[in-house]
């Protein structure tokens, strides 16, 4: 058994935490209090490769693996979470239904554009009465001479305002429950689709979060994604993976937390001493390192069986749900160890406590995940 990254994975790694540090860390207090998305961030990482980094070099990919995305996510969200999550959702939600659902015309149209970085990838899911109930879809498409006509909403979709298409889901045959439900590629700018981008958020504050509206949306027929019916089986694997991608993020801000409570608390002086000489801010710190390299074990574990080709849903549940709780536990104590600095924003870790909250929640709450994992060891 050999827990060593390989060759390529530490040069990513190497190369993303220094971009991290040097392009991203500079203005993430200042994007978290303005609430600009971070554009220039993104053109940088598609010159470097990354931002097909997972998909086949035939569509402008990377041909990297699974581990080498949570790498990057990971280095990311340890600096600006915000950036974490928009690259953690252009690559898991955005490219990977296409890619793992598409015709080769598909991919050729739409995931090429995506791995340049021309327009970031979205995902269209949660409705506004259908968040954790997936199968309660109420948008509904129908097919009308050579096009299907999409009605409905979605809400809570990442990365929408920035992209130029995205899968998304609907009813085609109501009387077949969640069998009924297809996916579909659909147009940003097509006649009738709207893009709202109206929500005040607790954190990720530089992160494009939009509603969807759809008006007598008509797409091709060609722009069915996968088979018809199958929308919701395809969307529940997108999510396995998605999973992987919130965990590393999970790790990115812990571990960022981590080092911010570290430092702060061996320049600390109290009675006398720094911090880190006090057993109470000792133990704080060393329950902090050690679960935040459980977490990752556990989402590079899971990122391994996803490369092996082997099953992985449990394993992508245990890792988001493990490493989501534990990221809110580190945020928590990492405000703690700065006391009342820790609530202020110029000290950083109370950034990191809001953006946190959102992993218990995005892609299936930390609720969902305990039912997935139940229903994988027989319950």
């Amino acid at each position: 058994m050999n827990f060593d990254l390989d060759q390529e994975q530490l040069m990513i790694q190497k190369m993303i935490r220094e971009f991290a540090e040097e392009e991203v860390a500079p203005g993430a207090d200042e994007r978290d209090r303005t609430g600009e998305f971070p554009r220039d961030i993104f053109y940088k990482l598609a010159d470097l490769g990354l931002m097909g980094l997972p998909f086949p070099e035939e569509f402008g990919g990377g041909d990297g693996d699974t581990v080498s995305f949570a790498i990057v996510v990971e280095e990311l969200s340890r600096v600006c979470g915000s950036t974490g999550i928009t690259y953690s959702a252009h690559i898991s939600l955005g490219g990977a239904p296409i890619n793992l659902f598409g015709t080769p015309e598909q991919k050729e149209k739409y995931l090429t554009p995506v791995c340049k970085g021309e327009y970031l990838g979205a995902f269209g899911l949660t409705e506004p009465n259908a968040g954790s109930d997936a199968g309660g879809t109420q948008t509904t498409a129908y097919l009308d001479g050579d096009e299907w006509v999409i009605n409905g909403s979605k809400i809570f979709i990442t990365n929408a305002s920035y992209a130029k298409n995205l899968a998304l889901t609907a009813v085609t045959d109501k009387s077949k429950g969640t069998n009924g439900i297809t996916a579909f590629i659909v147009p940003t700018d097509a006649p009738g689709f709207t893009v709202l981008n109206n929500f005040e958020k607790m954190g990720l504050h530089a992160s494009n979060t939009t509603e969807l509206v759809m008006d007598n949306v008509r797409v091709p027929k060609e722009n069915l994604l996968g088979k018809e019916g199958n929308g919701f089986k395809q969307f529940l694997a997108t999510l396995d993976g998605g999973r992987i991608g919130i965990a590393a993020m999970a790790v990115g801000i812990a571990q960022g937390a981590y080092e911010k409570s570290l430092q702060y608390a061996k320049e600390r002086k109290q009675f006398g001493q720094s911090l880190s000489s006090f057993q109470a801010i000792q133990f704080k710190l060393a329950d902090m390192a050690m679960n935040i390299e459980l977490a990752r074990n556990l989402t590079y574990k899971a990122a391994w069986l996803k490369d092996q080709g082997r099953k992985f849903k449990k394993e992508a549940a245990m890792a988001k749900l493990f490493a989501s709780e534990m990221c809110m536990r580190v945020c928590d104590q990492a405000v703690q160890i700065h006391g009342g600095y820790g609530y202020m924003k110029e000290y950083q870790v109370e950034r990191y406590m809001r953006d946190a909250k959102l992993l218990e929640i995005g892609e299936g709450t930390s609720e969902v995940q305990r039912m997935v994992i139940a229903k994988t060891i027989g319950c």
